[in-house]
């Protein structure tokens, strides 16, 4: 949806799909499969969601890109694995409620149908590159932006506020709704990738 409202736009865009259930694919894989996707495209806004944190600044690495969006997503720290995400990043002090519940933990906010649509689509994820030390070196020079969510059950507010200012240094934007906003509201995540693209890319 998100897509759509941006090519409406007149922007193009591309949403590869990672080899995530795929035990011989890694991190440099993801970046692989996200850099063949981009082919020759030019003029380029990186935007990552959740776990894709660990992949996006390794694009950034190894093509030119204008601006990186971080959404609701892992920071990653060089050389880091992203199973020792939760350890390093002190999760488990954070408070928060706790859920079971797929739907409760990322789609709280979704309409029921098209969250179930989600869970249906989804597809096995593999652990072993969970535990692989991400191959990033230091944090890519590009121009970056973080976006929370302030309903986020998985990354709850506070604990994300501060993982960036520890690790990036910046303060997040924020917007409403849970864990999955381009399903809750796409609309507004594309109003905000727009005008981030307007802020860091002036035409």
């Amino acid at each position: 949806m998100v897509e759509a409202d941006l090519r409406g736009r007149g922007h193009d865009t591309v949403a590869p799909d990672l080899p995530c259930d795929e035990d011989s694919a890694g991190l440099s894989e993801y970046a692989d499969t996200v850099i063949e996707a981009i082919g020759d495209r030019t003029d380029l806004v990186v935007v990552a969601q959740s776990l894709g944190g660990f992949t996006a600044p390794l694009v950034c690495d190894r093509v030119a890109v204008d601006l990186l969006v971080l959404v609701a997503a892992m920071i990653p720290a060089p050389g880091e694995a992203p199973a020792d995400y939760w350890t390093n990043t002190r999760y488990e002090e954070e408070v928060r409620e706790h859920y079971d519940d797929e739907i409760a933990l990322f789609y709280q906010d979704v309409p029921h149908e098209l969250a179930s649509q989600a869970l249906k689509q989804g597809r096995a994820q593999s652990e072993a590159r969970m535990h692989e030390p991400s191959p990033l070196q230091a944090w890519p020079d590009v121009p970056t932006r973080v976006l929370l969510c302030r309903d986020d059950r998985l990354f709850p507010a506070a604990f994300l506020r501060r993982v960036a200012r520890e690790r990036l240094g910046i303060a997040p934007d924020e917007i409403d709704g849970g864990h999955t906003p381009a399903l809750s509201r796409p609309k507004e995540l594309a109003d905000r990738l727009e005008a981030y693209r307007t802020v860091e890319t002036p035409d």
